[in-house]
């Protein structure tokens, strides 16, 4: 498995891996607007995602596996006066869920947060009926910090989210 930030020449693999994986991945959270699936929506968000890069305010990176785009992950809403923190979150294909490559890949993000993009805390958030992506982020070190009720609409639905928590070192308690 192999990471690499997101670039420009990576449009169009990026654009055939959403849009063959849309349904699946629409089934697990909110659907982009369609204007996103044309190309100058698709154009436009990638736009967007380089320039959040280039400013600091984001890092997108690609998984592959042998030369094959099998998923994503992404550091969004970089804060870094006095936090230091991101929000982590990805998307494996289906057909390679279930291989380890969410977990292989959160730990490399992870390492690369911390030691590359000078981050201290990372947090991320997982629906309680998705067991699978909850192991992928308590291996890697993550603790659960709190727990929303009906906090996210999914298809007409109201779903729970739960909150987690990973730091660069063990967090130290201020002392008054």
């Amino acid at each position: 498995m192999e990471l690499t930030l997101l670039r420009e020449q990576d449009a169009q693999t990026l654009w055939v891996f959403e849009t063959t994986h849309r349904q699946y991945f629409e089934s697990w959270i909110n659907a982009r607007p369609e204007t996103f699936y044309t190309p100058e929506g698709f154009d436009h968000a990638l736009q967007t995602a380089l320039l959040q890069q280039a400013a600091d305010q984001a890092f997108h990176y690609l998984i592959w596996l042998g030369g094959e785009l099998v998923g994503r992950i992404n550091l969004t809403q970089v804060r870094r006066a006095h936090f230091q923190s991101a929000s982590l979150g990805y998307r494996i294909a289906p057909t390679h869920s279930g291989q380890g490559l969410a977990s292989d890949a959160v730990q490399a993000v992870m390492q690369k947060a911390f030691h590359i993009h000078g981050l201290k805390r990372l947090e991320a958030t997982a629906r309680p009926e998705n067991p699978a992506s909850i192991r992928v982020l308590v291996k890697n070190g993550f603790h659960q910090f709190g727990h929303s009720r009906s906090s996210l609409e999914l298809h007409r639905q109201w779903f729970d989210l739960l909150y987690f928590e990973a730091h660069a070192q063990p967090p130290t308690t201020a002392k008054a």
